[in-house]
């Protein structure tokens, strides 16, 4: 694993961000950033308040699974937002968080990943047609009377990992296994939320992502893909067109152009799904 060690006084120095981060609580090793955040976000913790750990026990992905986190070798972090939104609009920022770590990995890393609707960044496998995973995106919010009280960005990348528990081999990858190289954490923390917050003031502007539609789907691995759209409701197939001003995977069928906001979604190629 990497030698860089996490630090509060190291990520405070280094920070390069306007507002973000300025608060920080650093954890050798917590729970879940995202929980920690939940908790202290109840009690009154500020806008903008950023909390990183070394590792996590307990780390959590979408829809109950877990991440794994082991000490020194990824990025756990979750920031706090209280945005002036109404609620259905709010989901959008887990697209705005994706397009944050696109950026700020190519940035500090090198690294050309892609955005997997809605929350994944990928990278491809080398000449194949599939990707592998580097980084997932959880968003949790609080609504009070039909308000956001706040909303909870929790971001998990691999960076340093040389290798990953066997049930996940075959679809995670890490910054190193891409790079061949340890990239320090701390800059790549700063990059994201630095990338992070001009589209998040563009988004507050126009309440949805119509001005960050384009750019978001010019990193998009769905578009032009086949899909299936794995959903309670009922399966559906078709083609991705990419996403639409309220963050929809636009997805072409025979006749129609049906606009998609949950569910899983499966990718021809992707992580080796067909």
């Amino acid at each position: 694993m990497p030698d860089e060690q996490l630090s509060a006084p190291g990520l405070s120095r280094s920070r390069t961000t306007s507002w973000i981060g300025e608060r920080l609580l650093y954890f050798d090793e917590t729970d879940s950033t995202n929980d920690q955040a939940v908790r202290i976000a109840k009690e009154g913790a500020p806008d903008g308040m950023l909390l990183v750990a070394d590792a996590q026990t307990a780390g959590k992905g979408r829809k109950g699974r877990s991440f794994d986190s082991p000490a020194h070798a990824g990025i756990f972090m979750s920031v706090i937002l209280r945005p002036f939104v109404d609620p259905d609009r709010a989901s959008a920022l887990t697209l705005i968080a994706a397009m944050a770590v696109q950026r700020g990995m190519k940035q500090t890393a090198g690294l050309d990943a892609r955005i997997k609707w809605p929350n994944d960044i990928v990278i491809r496998a080398g000449e194949e047609e599939t990707y592998r995973k580097l980084c997932g995106i959880l968003t949790e919010m609080s609504v009070t009377d039909g308000k956001v009280g706040h909303v909870i960005i929790g971001i998990g990348i691999n960076v340093g990992n040389r290798r990953f528990p066997e049930e996940i081999a075959g679809i995670a990858t890490s910054v190193f296994l891409e790079t061949g190289r340890d990239v320090p954490r701390t800059p790549l923390i700063w990059s994201i939320w630095s990338a992070f917050e001009p589209l998040y003031d563009i988004f507050l502007k126009t309440q949805d992502l119509c001005a960050l539609a384009e750019d978001y789907n010019a990193v998009l691995v769905n578009r032009g893909r086949e899909v299936r759209i794995l959903d309670p409701a009922g399966d559906l197939q078709g083609t991705a067109a990419g996403i639409n001003a309220r963050g929809e995977l636009l997805v072409q069928t025979d006749g129609a152009v049906i606009p998609v906001s949950s569910g899983e979604v499966s990718v021809r190629g992707v992580y080796g799904l067909v």
